[in-house]
């Protein structure tokens, strides 16, 4: 996939896709692909990430356990939200000039292919957001 356009063929929206579903079944592991392996190329507040901190997580110092992932553009906001059973439960919201008028339940595969797009779509204007989704893709 090195060096290979992501905004080209449905052959590399499908590996995209596959990258984004592989191994991943809940909150916190989709926090880290999209805040650790795709942050920096993501656009600042884009993904936002939600944590529930115990006491000792704070004695300790560390950030807590991620309990939603909020993934922001300019028309929707695709949102993933940890159960008490550890399951997600997905969401799509559509958003209007920064104002969510309709929100609706999703199934986790519609959630990851919404999200593979808007991906795609940035992949396609921005370098920075390519060369991370093309390291992804790698597994690098």
């Amino acid at each position: 996939m090195a060096g290979s356009e992501l905004s080209g063929p449905t052959g590399e929206f499908h590996l995209l896709l596959a990258a984004l579903r592989t191994d991943r079944a809940d909150v916190a592991s989709y926090s880290r692909v999209l805040s650790e392996t795709l942050g920096d190329a993501l656009p600042r507040g884009m993904v936002e990430i939600e944590r529930r901190r115990s006491f000792a997580d704070r004695v300790a110092g560390r950030l807590g356990q991620p309990v939603e992932v909020r993934v922001s553009t300019p028309q929707q906001q695709l949102v993933l939200t940890a159960t008490g059973d550890g399951s997600v439960v997905a969401e799509i919201r559509q958003v209007v000039r920064g104002v969510v008028i309709s929100r609706r339940s999703a199934e986790l595969e519609e959630w990851l292919t919404v999200l593979a797009n808007e991906l795609q779509a940035l992949a396609g204007r921005d370098a920075k957001a390519r060369e991370a989704l093309s390291r992804l893709l790698d597994g690098s």
